[in-house]
C-alpha cells in the first residue's frame, strides 16, 4: 500500500466522499446489562461520578469517575471472555494484533424475520442466500447483523425477559461455526445485548456463539445500532476496545466507514 492511499482516505474524509457512521450506544446509568441467572456473579450497571467541574475540587477542570462491566453497552468480546478461547495466545483486549479491529463489513438485514419472530435465528442456509445477491462473505470481515432491535430504547423492551428467560434473535448453534471455519471472519455485530440469542442457554452447545467464535479465536461486537445507515457490503468497521490488561472485553466506540454513493 502506497502512502498515496493513505492520502486518498484522508482526503475522502474531508471532503465528505467517505461518511463515519456512529455503531455505537450512549452509554450511562441507564444503559441495560446483560442478566444472569441469581447463582451467577453479576455484572454492574454503569455508573458514573463528578472528581471535580470548575469548582473547589478543581477551579479549572472537569472530570468523571466511572465504573462498569467489561461487557457493557456496546462492547467488545474478546476470546478469552469465554473458557473455550482461554488458551489462545494474544487472546486479550491488549494483546490482540491491532490489525484484527478493523475489516470490511458484511450487513445482513433480518428485520423482518425479527418482526415476526423475536427468537428468530440466522441459518447457514439463510446466509447462503444471502451471499448469493451480495457475494461471499470475505475472511477477516466483520458480519453484523441488522435485527432493528436497537429501535427498542425501553431497556426493559430491550432486554425482553418474560418468566422462561430472554427472548431475544441470534444465530442458529451451526452458524457460528461455519463463519469461523467456512468464512474465516473477525467476528461478528449484532444490536441485541449480547452475541447469542435470549434463549441460548437452552441450546446444544449452550451459547454456541460464545462457544464456538472464541473457540475458534474470533470476536463478537454487541449492543450495536444504526446498522440501518450501512450498505450490506462495502463499508468498513473499526472496533479497538480499550487495552486493558489481559481483559476480557471493554465498552467498545465502534465507527464504520462509508463510501457515499
Amino acid at each position: 500500500m502506497s502512502q498515496q492511499t493513505l492520502m486518498d482516505l484522508a482526503k475522502g474524509l474531508s471532503e465528505c466522499r467517505i461518511t463515519v457512521v456512529d455503531l455505537t450506544q450512549p452509554l450511562e446509568p441507564q444503559t441495560p446489562t446483560l442478566q444472569l441467572p441469581s447463582q451467577f456473579a453479576a455484572s454492574p450497571g454503569f455508573s458514573i461520578d463528578v472528581i471535580s467541574e470548575y469548582d473547589d475540587r478543581g477551579p479549572a477542570w472537569y472530570w468523571n469517575k466511572f465504573a462498569c462491566g467489561e461487557h457493557t453497552g456496546t462492547h467488545f468480546d474478546a476470546p478469552i471472555h469465554w473458557v473455550t478461547g482461554k488458551d489462545y495466545e494474544n487472546n486479550a483486549t491488549d494483546t490482540i494484533p491491532v490489525e484484527r479491529f478493523i475489516g470490511p463489513a458484511f450487513v445482513i438485514d433480518v428485520v423482518a424475520e425479527v418482526e415476526r419472530d423475536e427468537d428468530f435465528l440466522l441459518t447457514p442456509d439463510f446466509v447462503k442466500e444471502w451471499e448469493k445477491t451480495h457475494g461471499r462473505i470475505s475472511k477477516d470481515s466483520w458480519v453484523l447483523v441488522r435485527s432493528g432491535w436497537s429501535k427498542r430504547r425501553n431497556p426493559k423492551a430491550f432486554l425482553n425477559t418474560h418468566e422462561d428467560g430472554p427472548h431475544t434473535p441470534g444465530f442458529h448453534p451451526e452458524t457460528p461455526k461455519f463463519l469461523a471455519q467456512e468464512r474465516d471472519i473477525l467476528g461478528v455485530g449484532v444490536e441485541t445485548v449480547g452475541t447469542d440469542a435470549g434463549q441460548a442457554a437452552n441450546f446444544d452447545p449452550m451459547f454456541p456463539c460464545h462457544s464456538l467464535m472464541h473457540g475458534a479465536n474470533k470476536f463478537g461486537l454487541a449492543s450495536l445500532t444504526n446498522l440501518d445507515k450501512l450498505p450490506p457490503t462495502g463499508a468498513v468497521v473499526i472496533a479497538p476496545p480499550l487495552k486493558i490488561v489481559r481483559g476480557s472485553g471493554s465498552p467498545v466506540r465502534v465507527l464504520a466507514l462509508v463510501p457515499k454513493s
